[in-house]
This record gives structure tokens, C-alpha cells and sequence, in this order.
């Protein structure tokens, strides 16, 4: 074989066997420069085409990237793919996934299609829906539009309850209720802190959340369980609580019943005051909230006396002190104000205007039955959905 003109020959004196026509060595001469010449080349394709073993696709588009090849479907596309961009992809390895799900043809056409793109350095973190064998410049303007982005997003506002909770993951996302049910049935894979006693409510913290497909119940049960357990850390709340005489998990109850009962930022910590005062003294704490808790309705400042004849231990009309947990989900502002309370001597609140959410305080019965009857008239003269 190495009479085909590879470069090894000392010299170009032809066999003697072969007989040359005139003018033939000078095509010979130059054949075997563009032999030598090729060799690097060669040598570069062996050892990018050796790396289809561990690069896959992307040694493939490199090897037709040496000969000015980047392979690209003319689209528009058919069927039906999810592809995620991860944190820290770059255009390279985004093309790589784009690759690997038959989304575009090769890594070179989608990085050529970024390049010529500058809105290619704003693609978000996700997951999109894409089509099969679709051109690259078409693949990255479905990437660049966040508008794109395949996401539920679950919003749980202050003092939802674990069913308000469940109902709006139903609502919002693929997960079912019974998918929900069976991950509340199992507290300590949720991330639980011990103070809770294995009980979630309350721990659903109140915000925004993301649910990308794919994501289970357990999964977003045990985020917002994480966000709460961050927040009250943040708050200081296990040193904060003792510093008051009471626990972690009594301050997130107390702060609970601050959502029904108080709208107004100013009022909160003198409501968490009020309830307070009637602990130190031995005071039902006479909450309609815990009242609608234990009857399992929606909270309201009226409860009928059989409501509050209901002997469960969340009905502070029957039992005196805190109930055993939260009654919800307290958010950041009402929990500072059960760790914060304001100085007073108050025993009584009653909300005067329900629209407003302006709240008198007392702290004899007489002055109370006043402002009761203040909160009445008001009634009476904007008969307000509100009263009944």
C-alpha cells in the first residue's frame, strides 16, 4: 500500500516496473502534495470521529463543523417535546438537549441561529413545549418568549387552610386531590419542624409558588413547608417566642387568628396585645375565628350561639388558652406582630367598619358593648353584605 502516494516515499522516482508518459510526474508531484497536505486533516477527523464513542451527537456536528456543515431541518416541525433549559446551560448545551429530544437537527445549527440572535442571552430557566424537527432559528424564538415557559403557578393567600390550599393546587396544576391527601397523610416527609407536632396547618406558607411539570404533591407540600420554616428562622421566632413564655408553634397559632381577626396593619399588634392580656389573666380569648374554624366555616365576625356551644378544642368561647395549632397559614406581617405586640392594658376589640377595617379597643365590658353597638349601626345604615 504504500505505493498509493501517502508521503512516505524518499523521493519521487516512479518503480521501475512503471512506465511514464511525458508530463506525467509533474501530476504525480502534485498528487502527492495534496496527499501530504490532507494528513493533518486526516488525522483531526480520526480523532473527532473517535469521539462519537463519548460525545454523541455533538462530535458528529463538530466533524461536519471542520467541513462548513451544520445540518438544519427546514421545519416547521410535527408532533409534541419538552425540553428544560437548566441553570448555567449555555447556548452549546442547550442545543445538545434540543438535539438529544429530535428537536433540531444538529448543535452547530441551533448555536449559529444564537449567535445571529442576541435575545438568545435572556433564555430562562424551564421547561418548554417544542415540535420535532423544527428549524433552529424557529426552536430558539420559542425559547427566547418567557411567555413560553410550560409553568403552574400556585398562589396561597394569608390564612388559607390546608382544604383552601388543596383546592387551589387542584385548581392551578395537574396534581389531584387525592395526590395532595395521600402526601399530607405523610407530615414527617414534608419537612416538618418538630415544634408542629406533626400537624401541617399553619406550615403552608403563604406566597407564590412555581410548579413545573413533572413536580408532585409531596414535592410542593414540602416547598411551602421549607419557605415557612426559612421565614420564621429569618424572624428569629424560636428565641423571639421565648422570650414572651411561649412556644414557637403557640406565636404561628396566635399569629394565625390575627389573619381573620385583624386587616389593618396598625391594629395587629394590639389585637395580638388584647389576646395576650387575656392569657396573662386566665381569659377565654372569645375568638370568632376559631369559632368558624371549629364549625369549618370561612371566617366572619358573627358565629350563632350553637356555634359557639361546639366543644372542640379550637373553640376558645368553650376552652380557655391558645388552640392546639394554627387555625392557617399566618404570613410574615402577623406573626412580627404576635412577636411584637403593642403595650397596653386592652381586654376587648371589635371591628367598627367592616369596609375599612377600622378597630375599636376597650378594656372594660361597657366600653366593648359601646363600640359593639357602634360596629351595629354601621350595619344598619350601609347594610353591608359584610354584616350578614
Amino acid at each position: 500500500m504504500s505505493d498509493i502516494g501517502l508521503g512516505f516515499e524518499p523521493d519521487d522516482t516512479p518503480p521501475p516496473e512503471r512506465r511514464r508518459e511525458p508530463g506525467s510526474r509533474r501530476a504525480e508531484v502534485s498528487g502527492g502534495r495534496r496527499a501530504r497536505g490532507c494528513l493533518p486533516m486526516l488525522l483531526v477527523l480520526v480523532v473527532v470521529l473517535g469521539g462519537l464513542w463519548v460525545g454523541g451527537g455533538w462530535a458528529v456536528d463538530k466533524v461536519k463543523g471542520l467541513v462548513g456543515e451544520n445540518p438544519d431541518f427546514s421545519g416547521p416541525g410535527t408532533g409534541q417535546v419538552v425540553v428544560e433549559v437548566h441553570t448555567g446551560d449555555t447556548s452549546a448545551a442547550i442545543g445538545r438537549s434540543l438535539k438529544q429530544a429530535g428537536v433540531v437537527k444538529s448543535v452547530g445549527a441551533f448555536t449559529d441561529a444564537a449567535v445571529a440572535d442576541d435575545r438568545s442571552r435572556s433564555i430562562q430557566v424551564g421547561f418548554y413545549q417544542l415540535k420535532k424537527e423544527m428549524k433552529a432559528s424557529d426552536a430558539l424564538a420559542v425559547l427566547v418568549n418567557p411567555k413560553n415557559l410550560i409553568q403552574a403557578r400556585v398562589t396561597v393567600p394569608e390564612g388559607y387552610r390546608v382544604k383552601d390550599v388543596t383546592k387551589a393546587i387542584v385548581k392551578h396544576t395537574d396534581i389531584t386531590a387525592a395526590q395532595v391527601r395521600a402526601a399530607l397523610k405523610n407530615p414527617a416527609a414534608l419537612g416538618l419542624p418538630a415544634s408542629a407536632g406533626g400537624r401541617i396547618e399553619g406550615y403552608l406558607f403563604p406566597a407564590t409558588y412555581t410548579v413545573v411539570p413533572g413536580e408532585t404533591a409531596q414535592q410542593l407540600l414540602k416547598q411551602m413547608v421549607a419557605k415557612t420554616v426559612a421565614v420564621t428562622a429569618d424572624l428569629d421566632l424560636e428565641a423571639r417566642a421565648s422570650a414572651l413564655g411561649y412556644t414557637p408553634e403557640q406565636v404561628l397559632t396566635l399569629a394565625s387568628i390575627l389573619e381573620y381577626e385583624g386587616s389593618r396593619k396598625e391594629d395587629l399588634p394590639k389585637i395580638a396585645r388584647v389576646f395576650y392580656n387575656r392569657l396573662d389573666d386566665g381569659m377565654a380569648l372569645q375568638s370568632d375565628a376559631t369559632v368558624a374554624y371549629a364549625n369549618n366555616l370561612a371566617g366572619t365576625v358573627w358565629t350563632t350561639q350553637a356555634q359557639r356551644d361546639n366543644p372542640s378544642p379550637y373553640n376558645t368561647y368553650v376552652h380557655t388558652g391558645l388552640p392546639p395549632g394554627p387555625i392557617g397559614s399566618p404570613g410574615e406581617r402577623t406573626i412580627e406582630a404576635a412577636l411584637n405586640p403593642a403595650q397596653g392594658d386592652w381586654l376587648f376589640f371589635v371591628p367598627i367598619n367592616l369596609e375599612t377595617g377600622e378597630t375599636a379597643f376597650a378594656t372594660t365590658l361597657a366600653e366593648h358593648n359601646a363600640n359593639v353597638a357602634k360596629l351595629r349601626a354601621w350595619c344598619r345604615e350601609t347594610n353591608s353584605k359584610n354584616c350578614d
